[in-house]
């Protein structure tokens, strides 16, 4: 070979490095343009959605022009929706507003939060139903029910307050089946304990659970006779008795237990020990007023015809129980909430079911709950798995001489009980009696 061929070869070969490498440059170029303009583009992207975010809620009805059509339309909207009519509602947050509890938010004005509250508590909705019922986010919708039950918590220090300990309550002074007797030892009011439903995680639901499988705090609250709560204790666990949380509420100085004057006392039923300040019922005696219902099944004895007479007027408590279930659902169902939070509820709750009845003496629920006599079905009742409390031997000597005194006090009475009533039929040659059908009723009590 030649030294011309020579050089064109190695003349030939520079030529196709030299282009190969310029390809992979160009390439390169190429590349590093397209990366530029994908991050350009995300960022472009993350630009436009951080301040051109689309529109979610579009309704032509804001929350605020929703309050107001329910407060201008008829009643009963009112009512169904906020569980309360409206001179109640208005009284409530002109109430929280006088006490600087709750004022208007930037956006949000009180009436509009109270109506998130109510509706999550009346109706047991969830935080992103609130936002679509009112045009809010959900946080907006969180944190209004927050300000609310904050502001209700605090209102309800002021308006569940003990009951009035030197004197003696209308309902006992104005009824013989309890004046003869109660009125002399002064009886305030009414405990007793139910379960309401809560949340907790799996690894602390345990304590939670008792004989079924919902998870249950147990709250225990004191009442007047007037369907007034007095005292509410809430947090414990279901598995937690009844006389151990009263036990704890007594000892503890935070907790601010109304404790009975000398000589005053609560009604409470058997799962609580006979203490002073707590009368409680007979042992291995019929107590329940479904016990002494139907035919042939009146009190007999003394002691029977005191729980009688005890269980009716420690009714009042069962039955406040019935109305705070019945117009709080929440109570019923409770949503995944922090412990802490779930605490605060059932205090919300009383708390407007106080404010109700002082306001309204005609609503609806309360009307519904009345009568002396109802027997109310606590299906979360916690009457069971009591455990005995160890009294000192004068505390549980005070109470039992007040209790027997009561039966004793009883003697110069003939309880008449039940009598049959002769059905009395016109017919058309005169009167004529039919003895077919006989019913039974309270004849009550004579003096011999």
């Amino acid at each position: 070979m030649d030294s011309n061929e020579v050089d064109n070869c190695h003349s030939s070969s520079k030529s196709d490095s030299s282009s190969h490498s310029s390809s992979e440059s160009d390439s390169s170029s190429n590349l590093d343009d397209s990366l530029g303009e994908l991050l350009l583009f995300i960022k472009l992207n993350e630009y436009y959605s951080r301040f051109h975010k689309e529109p979610c809620m579009i309704s032509q009805l804001s929350g605020r022009q929703f309050v107001i059509e329910l407060l201008t339309g008829h009643p009963n909207r009112l009512f169904d929706f906020a569980r309360m009519d409206k001179n109640t509602f208005m009284n409530l947050c002109s109430t929280l507003r006088g006490l600087d509890f709750l004022q208007d938010d930037r956006s949000i004005c009180v009436e509009e939060s109270m109506c998130m509250f109510l509706r999550i508590i009346g109706h047991t909705t969830r935080n992103r139903m609130d936002a679509e019922k009112f045009q809010h986010s959900k946080e907006t919708v969180s944190r209004q029910f927050n300000r609310v039950l904050k502001a209700i918590c605090r209102f309800g220090t002021q308006i569940i307050q003990p009951p009035n300990m030197d004197m003696t309550p209308p309902k006992i002074m104005g009824n013989p089946n309890y004046h003869s007797w109660f009125k002399k030892n002064d009886c305030i009011g009414a405990i007793d304990a139910t379960h309401i439903n809560a949340w907790a995680p799996a690894s602390k639901q345990i304590p939670y659970r008792g004989r079924k499988i919902e998870v249950t705090q147990n709250i225990m609250c004191a009442c007047s006779f007037d369907m007034l709560f007095t005292y509410v204790y809430t947090g414990w666990e279901r598995t937690a008795n009844d006389s151990r949380v009263l036990m704890d509420a007594i000892s503890r100085e935070e907790n601010n237990f109304p404790l009975p004057k000398e000589g005053k006392y609560y009604v409470v039923d058997s799962g609580y020990a006979n203490m002073r300040g707590s009368l409680a019922p007979y042992h291995g005696e019929r107590y329940h007023l479904c016990d002494y219902r139907g035919r042939g099944r009146h009190p007999r004895g003394a002691m029977e015809l005191f729980n009688y007479r005890h269980s009716s007027l420690r009714n009042v408590i069962k039955r406040c129980f019935g109305v705070l279930k019945a117009r709080f659902p929440i109570l019923k169902l409770m949503p995944n909430n922090p412990i802490r939070k779930q605490k605060r509820i059932p205090v919300a709750c009383c708390t407007v079911h106080n404010f109700i009845r002082m306001q309204s003496r005609n609503d609806i629920i309360f009307h519904q709950y009345q009568a002396n006599d109802l027997q109310v079905v606590d299906e979360e009742s916690s009457e069971v798995n009591q455990e005995h409390i160890h009294l000192h031997e004068d505390n549980a000597n005070q109470m039992s001489d007040v209790r027997d005194h009561i039966p004793e006090a009883m003697s110069p009475y003939k309880f008449v009980g039940f009598v049959q009533v002769m059905v009395v039929v016109v017919v058309e040659s005169g009167v004529g009696v039919m003895e077919g059908d006989v019913e039974e009723e309270e004849a009550g009590l004579v003096v011999e």
